[in-house]
């Protein structure tokens, strides 16, 4: 008898039970992270731990030579966690998925591949309208991560580099008073010596953690602000009772003439406003210290200006003055670490969804660090500041 002639075997034949997809289809990332070049920047967004923790998830990290230097992180470190080590800053910036603490200058815009993924802060008031031209020319997404909301409604990037900022801050006086510059005073409550006078203009994030510091090396704090929540807020996460008070001329002069430090950390919708003016400036200690958080902003004391990490004080009425915009720069490692606790998780959340696309339509805390889809700009506040138009990226995603 002849066999039947047929390419499939009797098995093949039978009838075979549906095979179900259930689970979501992992996406592999390839994220690049080319070196900082923006003036005085030292932070990189990841660290070789989240390098490690990104890898292991299968996906893939090029990452320039030198990138993590100024941190303390060096090419091994990286290359260790599983990284591609690379000195081409071209094939870097040729990644579908670009990291950045700052955002890119239009040289490098120009090096990255159209419908890349740009992750980076945008620090709005710095930028151009020929960046946004760039960027739609190029169809690029673009997330700012000072944007990016958490599920409680915060913004975790902000809050870290703020926490980083307030902290700072104290320490930075207690080094400009050391100086041969300072007046010589040591924060700490030494027996028999009347303690340092700090006052703290804004209650906020910074403020917290400036007062924390201080309140921690045996200073006597004042804190003003014209939110009433703000200064019960602090009042509560300090865990003591402090002098606080809202913005009264009367009240502020008074404290200002007495203090040895005053750190401003207010923050307004366009620019700081102006609560220290040059009379008060006049009327206080010579060798007390201003340190002006805000000067990024504009700056809450009138006689601020922006320094440099090099040159960072200035003297005006025998006060000094320091004016740098990126104090967390001033410590990269610990800024670093900071950050990249921030990007590990919403990395490994977008590969978990299957790719950026999938995760911006069910994470809104994400979709609201968007600014940019496939080259179409999707924030108001953005299109306001530069007279764009825009549109509503709800209507694009569903």
């Amino acid at each position: 008898m002849n066999k039947p002639t047929t390419p499939f075997s009797q098995r093949e034949l039978l009838p075979q039970e549906e095979m179900l997809e259930i689970q979501k289809k992992k996406g592999e990332l390839f994220i690049g992270l080319p070196k900082e070049t923006s003036y005085q920047e030292k932070r990189v967004c990841l660290t070789p731990d989240a390098v490690a923790a990104i890898t292991a998830n299968g996906h893939r990290v090029l990452i320039e030579s030198n990138t993590g230097a100024d941190a303390n992180f060096s090419d091994k470190d990286y290359s260790e966690a599983g990284a591609e080590v690379t000195k081409d800053t071209s094939k870097v910036f040729a990644c579908p998925i670009i990291l950045k603490v700052e955002p890119p200058s239009l040289k490098e815009l120009e090096m990255m591949n159209p419908q890349t993924t740009l992750i980076s802060a945008l620090q709005l008031k710095t930028q151009e309208k020929s960046y946004f031209q760039k960027l739609a020319e190029k169809r690029i997404t673009a997330l700012a991560f000072e944007f990016i909301k958490d599920e409680d409604g915060t913004y975790p990037a902000v809050r870290a580099l703020s926490e980083i900022a307030g902290t700072a801050s104290v320490l930075i006086a207690s080094e400009i008073l050391a100086s041969p510059k300072g007046s010589g005073l040591m924060f700490g409550n030494i027996s028999g010596v009347p303690p340092l006078e700090v006052v703290i203009i804004g209650a906020g994030t910074v403020g917290e953690f400036a007062g924390r510091s201080a309140l921690g090396l045996g200073a006597n704090i004042k804190i003003f602000d014209n939110s009433l929540t703000k200064l019960r807020c602090i009042q509560t996460n300090l865990g003591r009772p402090l002098y606080t008070s809202t913005l009264q001329p009367k009240n502020l002069l008074k404290s200002l003439m007495r203090a040895d430090v005053v750190i401003g950390a207010v923050r307004g919708q366009d620019r700081s406003p102006v609560i220290i003016t040059e009379s008060m400036v006049e009327n206080m200690k010579p060798g007390s210290v201003i340190i002006d958080v805000s000067i990024d902003m504009g700056g809450c004391v009138e006689t601020s200006e922006i320094t440099t990490h090099d040159h960072p004080t200035i003297k005006k009425y025998d006060v000094i003055h320091y004016g740098v915009p990126n104090i967390p720069s001033r410590y990269p490692r610990t800024s670093s670490i900071s950050i990249s606790n921030i990007f590990t998780p919403y990395l490994l959340h977008i590969g978990e969804e299957g790719g950026l696309e999938n995760t911006l339509r069910f994470d809104r805390g994400l979709r609201n660090g968007l600014y940019f889809y496939h080259g179409i700009l999707t924030n108001k506040s953005v299109a306001d500041w530069f007279n764009l138009t825009h549109r509503d990226i709800n209507l694009l995603i569903f």
